[in-house]
């Protein structure tokens, strides 16, 4: 009886870190940009859609939040809270989103 409920435990386990393993890490990083850009960067509302568009166009408009160069109610602070490498890995998922 021990050993079929480790057994079971054991194998719940590796479910759930399997199923942890699935997220990638673009896909977290840009968890915080859904509440605003919509799931998985497609928009609904008047805030621009992220997904479909160039990981290069996505890292030069957040390039230019960062620094002030364009200007923003949220976006600046949010930029300033990214590595150069963060803001690649994020333009890089949401480039890879159908929009």
């Amino acid at each position: 009886m021990l050993r079929k409920l480790l057994l079971t435990s054991l194998l719940c386990a590796s479910g759930a870190v399997q199923a942890a393993s699935l997220v990638t890490p673009g896909q977290s990083l840009a968890a915080t940009c859904f509440n605003c850009h919509g799931p998985q960067g497609v928009s609904t509302a008047a805030i621009p859609s992220l997904a479909g568009r160039t990981s290069a166009s996505i890292v030069e408009t957040m390039a230019e939040y960062k620094t002030g160069k364009r200007t923003g109610t949220i976006m600046p602070q949010i930029a300033k809270g990214y590595t150069d490498a963060q803001i690649q890995i994020i333009a890089t998922y949401f480039a890879q989103q159908k929009p």
